[in-house]
């Protein structure tokens, strides 16, 4: 069980000083065309040259590192000239987490955690034939001993045992949909930045039954970089600094080859113990929380993540729906740059600064009012993840 009292010593010694991403709309209508891409590694460079400018930081500064997959941490250091004291490897979900815990060690001051990909460029595929590998890792990702090479087949199963659980209709699910492209609406940056309504929603073409199109997140090119700090340091910067308030963290791996945590559980266990820890560390409850950033593969994970973390009814997402509490200007805000169906797929990546934008205020046109608290979640590859951020007057 989590030390409470061990885990309190992280809260508020470090922030999120910088942020920076590249401009996926322009970037996507640029590789759709033919443009020469760039690579994963420049996409991150560029994203982190945005970070540098908006922490007021320089280059030399930075004394660790993490790279987010796709990227090698060695060659990621190359390419941007660094020589760190402290690197890592990590996912959008542990980044920061691994980053906060390195600088309150003391293994470094100023972190730079570093994400870029050129998969639409490199026509990545995450499903069919191609995608599954005789690695390990890959086969478990996969799951190809039961047949099932993409995660759309995956996420439709986990769908279809919701929805017949709990009673989540199509038209509900779709209802988060809508939502985040409302908000897609108003991010210049978006991909996709049409307008979608229920109906073209529900008129859409199914791809595995019950997920249609949009019910999948986008394939497309970019880079994304923050830059962490001690709270310390950050008082020092004329950057606004976001603090870190809360962590959370649940792994849900026993059983995980026969597909249970995700089919039968959904990882509402893990949910619900990641809440309980994120927020006993941040002080607050889910009423307190602002703003919402969820990982969305897929659309199913919103709801569910929302019903695990305490935001609707028990076993009710699609009160959230019925309500009329989703989408800009209502009750609560989910999503809000558009996340992984509208704006861009960074594997979570883009979802911590979209957070960072909204605690700051910075976030224009889809900004919510008074967003003191913002919290991203994640449950990917048995590990259910959250953060909650704060603005430094919180």
């Amino acid at each position: 069980m989590p030390d409470y009292q061990r885990l309190s010593l992280l809260r508020d010694a470090t922030a999120v000083v910088g942020v920076g991403d590249t401009d996926y709309y322009r970037d996507n209508v640029a590789v759709r065309a033919g443009a020469p891409p760039t690579d994963s590694y420049g996409y991150a460079a560029s994203a982190l040259r945005v970070a540098l400018d908006d922490s007021g930081l320089r280059l030399s500064d930075i004394d660790g590192l993490i790279a987010g997959p796709p990227l090698a941490v060695e060659r990621l250091g190359e390419v941007l000239g660094l020589d760190t004291c402290w690197a890592d490897h990590a996912d959008a979900a542990s980044a920061v987490v691994k980053a906060a815990m390195a600088l309150h060690a003391g293994l470094a001051e100023c972190v730079a955690l570093v994400y870029g990909n050129d998969q639409r460029a490199a026509g990545t595929k995450y499903g069919g034939p191609s995608a599954v590998s005789t690695d390990k890792h890959l086969a478990y990702r996969y799951f190809a001993p039961w047949g099932l090479t993409s995660q759309g087949a995956l996420y439709a199963l986990m769908a279809n045992a919701y929805m017949a659980n709990h009673g989540l209709s199509e038209a509900e699910l779709g209802g988060y949909v809508v939502a985040q492209r409302q908000y897609a609406q108003l991010n210049p940056n978006a991909v996709l930045q049409r307008p979608l309504s229920l109906q073209d929603y529900l008129a859409a073409p199914t791809i595995c039954d019950p997920l249609r199109r949009h019910d999948y997140c986008l394939i497309n090119d970019g880079g994304v970089a923050l830059i962490m700090t001690t709270t310390e340091r950050a008082a020092t910067l004329d950057a606004r600094p976001v603090i870190v308030r809360g962590i959370g963290r649940s792994d849900q791996n026993a059983r995980s080859t026969s597909l249970a945590p995700r089919l039968l559980d959904f990882y509402l266990p893990s949910h619900r113990q990641a809440a309980s820890q994120v927020y006993e560390m941040a002080g607050i409850g889910p009423q307190d929380v602002g703003v919402v950033q969820i990982y969305d593969s897929f659309s199913i994970h919103v709801p569910v993540a929302l019903d695990g973390f305490g935001f609707c009814p028990p076993g009710d997402p699609g009160a959230l729906v019925r309500e009329g509490a989703l989408g800009p200007g209502r009750r609560l805000a989910v999503n809000t740059s558009g996340g992984h169906l509208a704006e861009s797929y960074m594997q979570g990546w883009n979802l911590h600064v979209e957070a960072v934008r909204q605690t700051r205020g910075d976030a224009g046109d889809r900004q919510v009012p008074d967003a003191r608290h913002t919290q991203f979640i994640s449950d990917v590859a048995g590990k259910t993840m959250s953060i909650v951020y704060a603005g430094a007057t919180a």
